[in-house]
């Protein structure tokens, strides 16, 4: 195989800047030096970056190059807050000590994550950004991840004494810190309609009537465990609502896919009739469409799954109908204690036109918590609950009306049990053979 030639064709170490100002020296760090000898950026330069003028940085580094020696972790949690809250930091305490019982790395010896939410749909200013950039330069790291798994921004690296007055100094322009633990955590929304021209409902207002109602939930972690909520605006769910949150606003449509058959002509004409049909038609999970002989889409709109594959290919041609609103489904998580759960449907279709429309949502999100918070075991999401006690219980304990649009075909509910129809079907058989 011939050498790959890297991206950049200088050294990686022209990112650093020119002069050192920490004042601790950096120190070996052989095997973490590797991961900068690759064609692609390494993550191993950025920290060597904030370390040129950041002590903390530096031991990070003498820790982790230890870490990867060893093959093992030496953070240890604890309990670090802000005043008048109970979560929002992630502790990390050093267990690397030295024969006299200090920590081998001092500076590094306390390495916090703050979680702070981020603004609806994520949309920053240059200006917010900056602001945020210098107040952790001042308290912290220096090092930022845009954004967690959980959707929070996180500010990863200070001092226990360094985080009240880095709370206080982002919370004075704004930013309040996100959840950890067994709480409401934080919410996230896709950008919507400001730049996606398939957007079917308002999410950033969904995104903050959520999360303003549940504040204290957020900030004070009182429940059996997490409980996330995410919102889309189409079925593209670009938010992974569907398998990474707890309670999912996806926006949708109940009436016919529009189809400009113009554009549809064109696309043809541009494509081919052999593209449309491999690339579009047949891709089709329920062969909701075909191609009729004067280059126009037939459209199945019964069959029709709102997959948004066709959509997603010819957006000038296809969109969503005009009978817009939102489906809300519960119980996604990854793996816990029964594997991997995707969202159930839980309302099939809310249109979402008056603030007593928006108000449902977040009522029904209060039943939900509140009947879950009573009923489930410690350690134990929504999704498990359900999985637990039945769906039809579930319905029943947040006053929900049971509706044949949640299920399209029973075969296919995961909460009927078919590991037992073979023993049914023998012994039902023994009895027609016994008259």
């Amino acid at each position: 195989m011939a050498e790959q030639t890297p991206k950049n064709p200088e050294k990686h170490s022209t990112y650093l800047p020119k002069e050192k100002t920490s004042t601790k020296p950096l120190h070996d760090t052989p095997m973490l030096d590797k991961l900068e000898s690759g064609p692609w950026p390494s993550f191993v330069t950025g920290l060597k970056r904030l370390a040129m003028d950041n002590n903390m940085m530096v031991d990070l580094l003498g820790q982790l190059e230890h870490s990867y020696e060893t093959r093992l972790g030496y953070w240890k949690g604890g309990t670090v807050s802000v005043l008048g809250y109970g979560g929002g930091i992630i502790p990390r305490f050093t267990e690397l000590m030295d024969k006299d019982g200090k920590p081998m790395f001092p500076e590094a010896k306390e390495f916090h994550t703050v979680r702070v939410q981020p603004p609806a749909g994520n949309h920053y200013s240059t200006d917010m950004l900056r602001q945020l950039s210098t107040s952790w330069n001042k308290y912290g790291s220096g090092l930022i991840a845009f954004h967690g798994q959980t959707g929070n921004i996180m500010f990863i690296g200070t001092t226990s004494e360094n985080t009240q007055p880095f709370f206080d100094e982002i919370n004075s322009y704004g930013w309040d810190l996100g959840g950890a633990g067994p709480c409401v955590r934080t919410g996230m929304s896709c950008v919507g309609a400001a730049r996606c021209e398939q957007s079917c409902a308002n999410e950033q207002k969904i995104h903050r009537l959520l999360v303003n109602n549940f504040l204290d939930d957020m900030h004070r972690p009182a429940l059996p465990y997490k409980f996330k909520f995410k919102v889309s605006g189409c079925p593209n769910d670009c938010m992974n609502s569907i398998q990474r949150s707890d309670f999912a606003v996806i926006g949708t449509w109940r009436d016919d896919m529009q189809v400009d058959q113009e554009e549809v002509k064109q696309f043809v004409a541009d494509k081919g009739r052999d593209y449309v049909v491999e690339n579009v038609v047949n891709l089709c999970p329920t062969n909701a469409l075909s191609l009729n002989s004067d280059d126009t889409l037939k459209v199945d709109n019964r069959n029709c799954v709102r997959c948004m594959h066709c959509i997603n290919v010819m957006t000038k041609a296809l969109s969503p109908g005009h009978d817009k609103g939102v489906t809300i489904l519960l119980g996604g998580k990854r793996t816990l204690k029964i594997g991997d759960l995707m969202g159930t449907v839980l309302v099939p279709f809310m249109k979402l036109e008056t603030e007593e429309d928006y108000e449902r949502i977040v009522e029904l999100a209060e039943e939900i918590i509140d009947f879950w918070a009573e009923n489930a075991l410690e350690h134990e999401r929504v999704g498990e609950t359900i999985d637990r006690i039945g769906l039809a219980n579930f319905l029943e304990g947040i006053d929900l009306e049971v509706d044949p649009h949640m299920i399209s075909e029973t075969r296919q509910s995961s909460y009927i049990r078919m590991d037992t129809w073979d023993e049914e079907a023998e012994k039902w058989k023994e009895r027609q053979a016994a008259g």
